[in-house]
């Protein structure tokens, strides 16, 4: 099996993937998994599509992560394994489409506005 990219985002988190048939090693930003996300949610999160299909040992995964918090590059992450696995084997897509792993969450931060405190905080009104 030849490398598959593949590239998720959410928030400001850009992922971009490379997946190879292995062992089950899943290198982030040349860090292990374990290293680079101590948390096992988020360690959770980004296997989850993984463990939908069942194929956890099956695949090597080298991801290039930038921008945003950990969370959200979980998540990054998540949607990038996703959408390669569906690249792999269209049989992928649906238990990955019922769980919601193809969906892109497009909420952003909304921008601050000139003359407010904050994106859409008023100033206090004062009647006299």
């Amino acid at each position: 099996m030849e490398v598959i990219n593949s590239i998720g985002r959410r928030k400001t988190s850009v992922a971009r993937i490379y997946v190879k048939s292995g062992n089950g090693s899943i290198i982030v930003n040349n860090k292990d998994i374990k290293d680079y996300f101590p948390s096992e949610i988020l360690q959770t999160i980004v296997k989850q599509p993984l463990n939908t299909i069942e194929a956890v040992e099956n695949f090597d995964i080298k991801v290039n992560v930038d921008g945003g918090g950990f969370k959200g590059q979980a998540e990054a992450i998540r949607l990038a394994v996703s959408r390669a696995l569906c690249e792999i084997d269209a049989e992928n897509r649906p238990p990955l489409k019922k769980e919601g792993f193809l969906t892109r969450d497009p909420r952003m931060v909304e921008r601050k506005k000139y003359g407010r405190r904050k994106a859409r905080r008023r100033f206090q009104f004062s009647k006299r």
